[in-house]
């Protein structure tokens, strides 16, 4: 590579040199605070004193600071475009919009870690402040555990993936950025997974704090639950923004590929959502807390393993940063030691817990305990069909695939049961249920639910009866969504005006509750819809063309060229009208960027929220032809619409007051051995 020019190397010698050191100094500094975090309150505990335990909370603000000026010294390398920083020089570009200058600090292996571990500390710093009405050596021994997982992934960082490498002599420009990262999609799609991923170590630490402190009460679920909540909002909204990203940047017309680095995203979702059920049913029942426990471990476990699969380079994806098997091995052995510890010490201290009293199977903890392990299941066969292909290659087997098919089969019958469950599960008492007054009075979901899998049938023959199933699957939610939250505020029961104050007062998780369960009907209509009633086109088009799409006439108008910030394009146009009126003009691009010696594909995408008419231009035929491919995907925006709607319920339950509640319950349901 070339040396920089004279004032380049000046400025190298000033700031430009100094901030990249600082910011390497503070994360070995949040290393040694990390170890000081993940040891020195044990040893308060184990002494009864106080002010050792109290070292835990200091320890925790202070990584928090060291490891956010660590990351502000990477970003401030990444917008000077400092490419005497290895990492800024093999992903920057001096013409990247600023957007993607700042995105590029996570849009690498070693910048997604220091991302990671930033969030890490942000949640130790938040337990810090905001659980001072913990028990103190149960705050302790959460924030020691906390501190501990971080000094593993810091040292990670430092040993193997230090971001902050220098380069002399320095070179005049940057490699780029990956032309797929370059989109807004991107900018918030890792954060917000890494929000997820690493909010469940909180649930984790306080699970193993549980193990060692001889406590899991109601008192305990309260404390886990509003992070265990934020942990799973975030992953929820990280997933649908991936998978939008993949809709309408690769081109290909689908929202979900079973992509071994999307079910990296997804099994934790899927364990998460399992352990705000049980965590539930800890709080209201005092019961399932070794199974609430177990499921904490293993969710965080699934966000660990997923940063291996991704990390090690086993797996090939726009994802899958690392190539680099030494770092592959160290996150292998940091799931081995952090997930392996734990669960022998949940084997040496479950067996001491204590469980609350009897329950009916017909009942809401017997519809949780189905919820859970239909959930679990679901987990079990997306790992299955993650890691048997890695499996049988390493055992020298041959390479092969699991695809949608596997998981259409396997994955989907779970869900059907699952989903049915929902509206009747929700509306069951504690401790014994009445199965026929529950159903009675979801009637009116019912009958909705049957005439609009007719009418489905009745209207579109294509759709069959699994399209058909669908919708009606989709209108039993949200109906009975309905349906619940109408039956707690009494509607035409009691007089309208009492029945509104009810449901004013109801606690915000019914709310909650509600809406996450009407927003997975949502999602489901949009899943069905569009994949039962998605029409393709792909063909060759010359200028004047025109094709029928799902009542549409698209037209080819051409091609022309458009050069963006830091690409080149080819624009392809295509008219859309509907009976002669105009609907949309479409524009969709292929890009070529010079600095990364990269091509891209543009979709472009007219939306009514009802449907989506989308188009990809497609390479050149060499005869004034282009290949295109036209979509109608009817519905599609529901499912997006759905995820969202399911974190605003999320959102909604975390504002409920009971979680905030200071009470604290007898303790002592767990013993120690």
């Amino acid at each position: 590579m070339q040396s920089a020019p004279a004032d380049r190397t000046g400025r190298a010698e000033g700031i430009t040199g100094v901030v990249p050191e600082i910011g390497h100094y503070a994360l070995a500094l949040a290393l040694v605070l990390a170890t000081v975090q993940g040891t020195v309150p044990f040893i308060g505990v184990r002494r009864d004193d106080e002010a050792l335990m109290n070292v835990a909370g200091a320890a925790a603000r202070g990584q928090f600071l060291m490891v956010g000026i660590a990351f502000t010294a990477l970003t401030w390398a990444f917008v000077n475009s400092d490419f005497s920083v290895a990492l800024v020089a093999s992903h920057s570009h001096t013409l990247k919009p600023m957007l993607y200058k700042l995105t590029g600090v996570w849009g690498n292996h070693e910048g997604s870690m220091v991302l990671w571990i930033l969030i890490l500390a942000l949640f130790g710093l938040m337990v810090a402040e905001f659980g001072r009405a913990l028990p103190a050596t149960l705050r302790a021994r959460a924030l020691g555990v906390h501190g501990a997982v971080g000094a593993g992934f810091l040292a990670f960082s430092i040993f193997t993936s230090n971001p902050f490498t220098r380069l002399d002599p320095v070179p005049v420009e940057g490699s780029g950025l990956n032309p797929l990262l370059q989109d807004p999609g991107l900018a918030f799609h890792p954060p917000f997974l890494y929000l997820g991923y690493v909010g469940f170590s909180m649930a984790f630490s306080f699970a193993v704090a549980a193990l060692l402190e001889g406590r899991v009460d109601a008192a305990w679920a309260r404390w886990v639950r509003p992070w265990t909540l934020l942990a799973w909002i975030s992953l929820t909204i990280g997933i649908a923004l991936g998978s939008w990203w993949a809709y309408y940047e690769l081109g290909w017309g689908g929202w979900w590929f079973w992509d071994p680095v999307e079910n990296a995203s997804l099994m934790p979702w899927l364990a998460g959502t399992a352990l705000l059920h049980s965590a539930l049913v800890v709080e209201r029942r005092n019961m399932l807390a070794n199974w609430t426990i177990l499921l904490a471990i293993v969710t965080f476990g699934l966000a660990i393993l997923g940063t291996f699969l991704v990390r090690s380079g086993v797996l090939t994806s726009v994802h899958a940063f690392a190539t680099d098997p030494e770092r592959g091995v160290f996150v292998l052995v940091l799931l081995v030691v952090v997930i392996g510890g734990s669960l022998v010490l949940f084997a040496l201290r479950a067996p001491g817990a204590v469980s609350g009293g009897p329950f009916a199977p017909i009942s809401r903890e017997g519809a949780l305990v189905l919820n859970n392990l239909l959930l679990a299941t679901a987990c079990a066969v997306v790992l299955l069909g993650t890691l048997y292909p890695l499996l049988v290659d390493a055992l020298d087997g041959g390479k092969i695939s699991v695809g949608a098919p596997f998981f259409d089969m396997t994955f989907g019958p779970l869900m059907i049961p699952l989903l049915i469950a929902c509206p009747i599960g929700a509306m069951m008492a504690w401790k014994r249920g009445d199965l026929p007054g529950v159903l009675g009075r979801l009637w009116v979901a019912a009958v909705l639910a049957i005439a609009v899998a007719a009418a489905a049938a009745g209207v579109e023959a294509r759709s069959g009866i699994l399209g058909a199933f669908g919708l009606g699957l989709a209108a039993w939610l949200i109906a009975g969504s309905a349906v619940g939250i109408a039956g707690q505020a009494g509607l035409a029961r009691v007089p309208l005006r009492d029945s509104i104050r009810r449901a004013a007062g109801l606690p915000a998780s019914a709310w909650g509750t509600a809406c996450a369960h009407a927003a997975l009907g949502v999602m489901v209509a949009g899943i069905t819809v569009s994949s039962a009633w998605q029409e393709e086109r792909i063909l060759i088009m010359r200028p004047g063309d025109t094709v029928e799409l799902a009542g549409y006439e698209v037209e080819f108008q051409g091609t022309g060229l458009r050069r963006g910030p830091n690409y080149t394009a080819v624009q392809g146009s295509f008219a859309v009208r509907r009976g002669g009126r105009a609907v949309a003009a479409l524009l969709p691009e292929n890009r070529s960027y010079p600095a990364e010696r990269a091509t891209t594909t543009e979709a472009a995408i007219h939306t009514t929220w009802l449907a989506d008419i989308y188009a990809v231009l497609g390479a050149s035929d060499g005869k004034g032809g282009w290949t295109a491919r036209l979509y109608h995907n009817p519905l599609v925006p529901w499912i997006w619409a759905g995820a969202v709607l399911m974190a605003v319920g999320g959102a909604i339950s975390l504002g409920d007051r009971r979680l905030r509640a200071r009470r604290r319950a007898a303790p002592a349901a767990v013993s120690a051995p």
